[in-house]
């Protein structure tokens, strides 16, 4: 019997280069599709990529815009679904796979469709990224889970880095939702896999090293994240509330928005804060959008009820 075919699938946003250097330290299993969305930055990096996948024998999508990573990946799911692929390994463009992980981490899905599986992401100097994570549903606070303490009403979910899951289970789900463009649509996913009955775990014998920095750091400034990082973290983290809360735990997110937003600002230290414009002002705006976000789908629940 022919081995299914497994796709992996990355979303670049001008970093065709790290891209190409982490799908060099990935070991691919013969027949393995490559695909790469290449989310518009510059005519420059448009004409890297398409060199890049010429050479590599990738599959290039080019949106003539950035989808952001959500929408991004699936774009290359359904580039992926043009062909026999029955299990889809998605890996951030700042990160690889040791060893044999894609494949093992698509044998897992091939053999349960209902399964979505995660390695253990570690940083480059062998520290914690992430492993199984969960969300408190009261605070909105994460945490990794640790000997199986949990919170009283949490949710388990897997960090978008990498994990596998089967394109069976993918269609089910409709794969990510584009309202997040970056971060925390993972978290959705997530959630919504539990809920359609998919069992959620991480290989801890598969490892993927993640350079955060790479996508997430601000390159101009020697301390604290990027303004978009900002932006999205706060704002997505009440889209999620919108979405997936009742009305008395999105106002409980709500009134926890500003000292949330603080919390997310404090990831990348005090120092950063010398530079209001691209710390505390993105994470304003990403406040009051996402309370507009909240707003509006309390209002079209209203229209519909």
């Amino acid at each position: 019997m022919t081995p299914a075919r497994t796709a992996v699938l990355v979303v670049s946003y001008g970093s065709s280069e790290m891209v190409a250097d982490n799908l060099r330290r990935t070991a691919l299993p013969e027949g393995t599709l490559v695909v790469v969305v290449d989310n518009y930055t510059t005519d420059e990096e448009r004409a890297a990529a398409r060199a890049l996948a010429d050479r590599e024998g990738w599959e290039l999508v080019t949106p003539d815009r950035n989808l952001g990573f959500g929408a991004g990946m699936n774009a290359a799911a359904r580039r992926a679904a043009d062909s026999d692929a029955a299990a889809y390994v998605l890996l951030n463009p700042d990160a690889y796979l040791e060893g044999d992980g894609v494949a093992r981490l698509a044998e897992t899905v091939i053999a349960d469709p209902d399964c979505v599986v995660a390695p253990l992401v570690v940083r480059p100097d062998g520290g914690h990224f992430s492993s199984e994570m969960e969300l408190d549903l009261d605070s909105g606070s994460m945490r990794r889970i640790r000997d199986g303490r949990r919170y009283a009403d949490s949710a388990m979910w897997l960090s978008g880095a990498c994990f596998a899951i089967s394109r069976a289970m993918w269609e089910r789900l409709g794969g990510f939702d584009d309202d997040y463009f970056l971060y925390w649509e993972d978290v959705d996913l997530s959630v919504r896999a539990a809920r359609a009955g998919a069992v959620l775990r991480v290989d801890d014998g598969v490892r993927a090293v993640h350079s955060a920095g790479g996508t997430q750091t601000d390159e101009t400034r020697s301390a604290g994240k990027s303004p978009v990082y900002y932006f999205y973290n706060v704002r997505n983290r009440l889209v999620f509330a919108a979405q997936h809360l009742d009305a008395r735990g999105q106002r409980r997110w709500a009134r926890r928005a500003v000292p949330a937003a603080w919390e997310i600002l404090m990831r990348g230290g005090r120092r950063q804060l010398l530079h209001p414009a691209r710390t505390i002002v993105p994470a304003v705006r990403g406040t009051m959008s996402g309370l507009a976000y909240l707003r509006g789908s309390r209002r079209a629940a209203r229209k519909r009820s």
